[in-house]
């Protein structure tokens, strides 16, 4: 099994993009994801900057991966992606179906993101046709649903040919929206937003009318109220999930990297304090199962 960091959904200032990058070409992680996936007026670092880091990256012996916007709303956007998507040597997640078709006509092998709807075997095995060697697997997804889905691969033949990647750490984006809602929350149009997501380092909380937390609002994305946590579900991943996913929220997360690693056959687990697990284990995603 091995363990990624996904690219940061947050809008941090340009030198804390940079430190944690540092950080994290000495940390555990096997593959790193970057890129601007969230918003593209989010410009601290533009999409040289984003290739260059992740050339560098790729030199101190990690699998980098280059992770492309998940909603296009323009033709500058598209602009952007194609720029991505052009380069020869870094891997490219695609988080849209037009990084999908840029893709596969240039026939480069890519990373399916969890953004695409991807809800059964049919359509795994168009993408693989296409050129996909990685699944991110939908965020809300169970583990019972990941195995009937690769049983039905099993049958199509394709089992072998892709690798799963599930998202066992971090805020869920649970959906996106072309209007953006941190904006909202300060009511600010979004053509105005002045940047408030830069407020907001990992993204601004919602609680209900009782106190409790139910959302997240990063840009577009609504996100989980809770952190998700599958650390101590880890031996139910052996022989399904070939990478674990940890979504960074902070120079933190590096350390969760090493309990991770450290607790694959559950010989170490960890305290969930507030986090949650319910989607892995079929049930509200807000659900705290207990090891």
């Amino acid at each position: 099994m091995q363990f990624s960091l996904g690219p940061i959904l947050y809008y941090w200032p340009k030198a804390e993009v940079e430190a944690f990058y540092q950080a994290a070409a000495d940390s555990q992680a096997d593959v790193i994801y970057l890129g601007e996936t969230v918003c593209a007026k989010r410009r601290e670092l533009k999409t040289k900057d984003w290739i260059g880091l992740a050339r560098e990256l790729a030199e101190s012996g990690k699998q980098v991966v280059l992770s492309t916007m998940a909603l296009i709303e323009a033709p500058s956007e598209l602009t952007m992606l194609k720029r991505y998507c052009d380069n020869d040597d870094i891997r490219i997640e695609a988080n849209d179906v037009s990084a999908v078709q840029f893709l596969s006509e240039r026939r480069q092998p890519f990373v399916v993101g969890a953004a695409i709807n991807c809800y059964n075997p049919q359509t795994l095995k168009q993408f693989v046709d296409l050129g996909m060697t990685r699944w991110v697997m939908p965020v809300e997804l169970s583990r019972d649903w990941l195995v009937n889905m690769l049983n039905g691969c099993d049958a199509l033949g394709i089992r072998d040919q892709f690798e799963v990647e599930v998202t066992g750490y971090g805020y869920l984006p649970l959906a996106y929206s072309a209007r953006c809602f941190t904006a909202r929350s300060e009511n600010r149009a979004k053509d105005d937003c002045e940047l408030c997501c830069l407020n907001y380092p990992n993204g601004r909380l919602t609680e209900s009318q009782e106190g409790q937390a139910v959302f997240v609002l990063n840009g577009i994305q609504t996100q989980s109220g809770q952190c998700t946590n599958l650390i101590n579900d880890l031996p139910s991943m052996q022989g399904l999930v070939d990478v674990v996913r940890l979504s960074p929220l902070s120079l933190d997360t590096l350390h969760w990297v090493d309990k991770f690693r450290v607790n694959q056959a559950g010989n170490n687990p960890q305290p969930l304090n507030h986090d949650c697990n319910g989607y892995w284990h079929h049930l509200a995603g807000m659900t705290q199962v207990l090891g």
